[in-house]
């Protein structure tokens, strides 16, 4: 299951607190926009567990909405039906561990996706239309074609960005050859904080038995374990950058740097 902690998100479900709502089948589907027909079948796969039985009436809880919501996640995101079964069935019972496996299957991301088409995307960069250029987007993964023919744009920030670079007059070519190597450093780094949190929180979580009311903090250290890793890795590259750019401005200038007074 940790190996979702690379896809951390920021969307929480509304419906993991507990209270002592009951309901039946078909306010179930209702509230979680199913029909009853698909509850009954993600029941019988074993998605959810059986309900609470007066008579020949089943009573539904909290419980049951959050995975049923949680299963409709993981099926919007393009997981099989198959796949969500698995996973949904390592899954410890309980709200709070709904919660936590839902922080881990949703992406964090900071602005919601856009969704454009290739002219709109060739105005926003300045550039004229080019079908090679997006299709360069699409193999990169930073645009995502529709059925529709449009583009749907999962980071705009990462975009915009790029956008920003080449309107400094970076050529587009250099940009695209230069994300691969950035994609494969974000990825070290991102697998550099996963391991440190399974290593040491996690493990000590684990090998406590996994307890209820361990949970609930789990939670929170994922909540902020990115916006944390985020702002220690951009003071780290603020340093970082700082100090290249000096260094090939000498070389460039035909200066040595270890000659130069410090500027402390």
């Amino acid at each position: 299951m940790l190996h979702l902690l690379c896809n951390v998100g920021s969307g929480r479900l509304s419906t993991v607190e507990a209270h002592d709502e009951e309901l039946t089948v078909d306010q179930l589907a209702a509230k979680v926009g199913m029909t009853v027909r698909n509850v009954r079948a993600y029941a019988g796969r074993g998605l959810i567990p059986p309900p609470r039985l007066v008579g020949r009436t089943g009573y539904y809880g909290h419980d049951h909405v959050a995975r049923l919501k949680l299963v409709q996640e993981l099926l919007s995101k393009g997981y099989t039906l198959a796949a969500v079964e698995r996973m949904m069935g390592e899954l410890p019972d309980g709200a709070m561990a709904l919660g936590v496996f839902e922080t881990l299957v949703n992406p964090w991301t900071p602005s919601e996706p856009e969704v454009l088409d290739e002219f709109q995307l060739a105005e926003r960069a300045g550039v004229p239309h080019d079908p090679a250029v997006i299709t360069r987007l699409v193999e990169l993964g930073i645009a995502e074609r529709q059925d529709d023919g449009r583009l749907r744009i999962p980071n705009p920030d990462l975009l915009r960005t790029g956008l920003e670079v080449i309107k400094l007059g970076v050529p587009m070519q250099a940009i695209f050859e230069m994300l691969p190597k950035l994609f494969a450093q974000a990825d070290a780094v991102a697998k550099t904080y996963v391991e440190l949190f399974r290593s040491t929180v996690w493990r000590e979580f684990s090998d406590a038995g996994l307890p209820a009311e361990g949970w609930p903090e789990i939670q929170r250290t994922l909540e902020n374990i990115i916006p944390l890793a985020g702002q220690a890795l951009v003071a780290a590259f603020r340093e970082a950058m700082a100090r290249e750019i000096e260094i090939v401005a000498y070389e460039e200038l035909g200066l040595d740097p270890k000659a130069l007074p410090s500027p402390g």
